[in-house]
């Protein structure tokens, strides 16, 4: 069977090193990529520990006036949800999100002796670890490997950014970290990796990895760029960076591009100092980018295929600093957005502020079994295996 470039490229050119093997020849099998109602988990990390009492506030409470005497967000000034909650006033969209029925809240999410560094907690939550344990995969990477076995029908994960996070990154699978598929294009045709590339001979075995990754990643940049030519997104976006990352993001998943992962990233909402301030321009860059995204997904009929969900490293103390800001703390909210719920609104009850663990929040969910049902419910994968064992599965989705 004569295999035609185009038809190589569409299928082989996102595998990493690994699928360079005669097995993953059976992908060719399979020649409609992406079928109609294909699933996609669209990750957005907020990098530096957000604030989550003042993301979803809980404006009747008075123990969180009274912790937060010049940071509180006053309940006039809040998006009301309920005559209990409110939302953080930068966040309009994700208001128009929660009464239209595509966004869900789950409160008090995070993890048995909850780790206050920035990169233990998020190595903690990108690879799915215990606290106590030390894990050099990614929680989504092993989806890869998993999704992976026998490869007749490969899937990917891409993370815009300059940088591969270890929640892409599998034993045998990676996803492909990039900022822009015009510069990753441009980048990876310099006549220089192409040479060394055409000259490579067989050698020992680090160094083929090597050569089969960069093998892989230059076509996998033919293959990126040219989909996210074919159905450019014709909705406006914020000129932000947020807004640029979703736009392609977007593009991408009009296109056939056999994704099922995308991973991005916003910070730093590490807010020490002058919270409000540094808050307020994180969710206005978000809150413009993410109203920009849902719209087009909507008047592409793909709102209901995809899922964006966001997390953090962890959340805040209960009381404000010195420095109008709050220092690093635990348990934290997490948004859902998508046409496809099935479970909306607030989800659980909000943060106990009466029961504290020294000063922090008590989590109530393990983002464990956020993972487990997003693998298992979403993605159509073997959740325990990926896991390491079984979680609860929880029904918003």
């Amino acid at each position: 069977m004569v295999i035609k470039r185009r038809e190589f490229l569409q299928i082989g050119s996102l595998a990493s090193a690994s699928l360079m093997m005669p097995k993953f020849l059976k992908a060719f099998e399979q020649r409609h990529l992406v079928p109609q109602g294909n699933k996609v988990v669209v990750v957005i990390q907020f990098s530096g520990g957000n604030d989550g009492l003042n993301t979803v506030i809980p404006v009747t409470n008075d123990i969180y006036y009274k912790s937060r005497p010049k940071i509180g967000i006053a309940k006039d000034k809040a998006l009301s949800l309920t005559g209990d909650v409110g939302l953080n006033p930068a966040l309009e969209a994700f208001k128009g999100l929660y009464d239209d029925g595509s966004l869900s809240i789950l409160n008090s999410v995070g993890y048995p002796n909850p780790d206050r560094s920035h990169f233990r907690s998020m190595d903690i939550w990108q690879s799915a670890s215990d606290s106590d344990k030390y894990v050099n995969t990614g929680w989504l990477g092993r989806y890869l490997d998993a999704q992976c076995k026998g490869c007749d029908k490969p899937t990917q994960a891409l993370e815009i950014d300059d940088m591969l996070s270890l929640a892409l990154k599998g034993d045998i699978q990676k996803g492909l970290a990039f900022k822009d598929p015009r510069r990753l294009y441009s980048s990876s045709n310099e006549k220089f990796y192409k040479d060394i590339n055409s000259a490579h001979q067989q050698s020992e075995e680090t160094v083929d990895y090597l050569y089969k990754t960069m093998s892989a990643t230059l076509s996998s940049a033919d293959y990126i760029f040219q989909q996210s030519k074919l159905h450019p997104t014709s909705q406006s976006y914020p000129n932000t960076e947020m807004g640029k990352n979703l736009k392609t993001i977007a593009s991408l998943i009009m296109s056939d591009i056999n994704t099922k992962v995308y991973y991005v990233s916003l910070g730093s909402f590490d807010t020490h100092v002058n919270q409000e301030a540094q808050q307020k321009r994180l969710f206005t860059e978000l809150n413009g980018a993410v109203k920009a995204f849902t719209d087009d997904l909507k008047k592409n009929n793909r709102f209901d295929d995809v899922l964006l969900m966001t997390f953090s490293e962890f959340g805040r103390r209960v009381g404000q600093n010195f420095s109008n800001g709050t220092d690093h703390g635990t348990a934290n909210n997490m948004f859902f957005i998508s046409g496809g719920l099935k479970e909306k609104g607030i989800l659980n009850e909000l943060p106990d502020l009466s029961n504290l663990n020294d000063g922090d929040l008590k989590h109530t969910v393990d983002f464990k079994n956020v993972y487990a049902t997003v693998l298992n419910k979403w993605l159509g994968s073997d959740d325990r295996m990926i896991l390491g064992k079984q979680y609860e599965h929880l029904k918003f989705i």
